[in-house]
């Protein structure tokens, strides 16, 4: 009989990845063209209306600016002269510390007005300021 020639062994230690990183890449391009078709169905839906309510669950201190320039904390007209020593007495109440202070102004008052009510606010004492505006629902209104 004759020898064959037979190549000797050589143990496999290493895996082979190249394999699996392409079937993971397929995987992921499948994923990622077939994601945006499953998250919205095709039903057409009237969804309600929904509006924060972050700052009303929360007790508050509203500053309220008409557009003709008239001033009210809370629910209480004040002069605007008086704004700064009312705030500092409000916000002075251990009940009132770390209270969120809103500003409301009307669209039509000047910016220069709502300016000077943020910083009456912080030099009063406000820890934490806000501007209430309204939100636009999906109407645009």
């Amino acid at each position: 009989m004759r020898g064959r020639n037979v190549a000797p062994h050589f143990m496999i230690t290493k895996v082979n990845v190249t394999p699996i990183i392409d079937v993971a890449l397929v995987l992921v391009i499948i994923l990622l063209v077939t994601a945006p078709l499953l998250s919205v169905a095709d039903l057409p839906v009237d969804l309600p209306q929904a509006r924060t309510r972050e700052a009303e669950d929360e007790r508050n201190v509203s500053i309220t600016l008409s557009s003709t320039g008239r001033l009210a904390v809370d629910d209480k007209v004040i002069p605007s002269e008086d704004l700064a020593a009312f705030l500092r007495a409000k916000l002075s109440k251990h009940e009132n510390e770390g209270v969120l202070v809103v500003v409301r102004a009307d669209s039509g008052a000047p910016y220069e007005a709502v300016r000077h009510l943020l910083q009456e606010a912080k030099t009063a004492g406000a820890q934490r300021i806000a501007i209430a505006t309204k939100q636009k629902t999906e109407n645009g209104r």
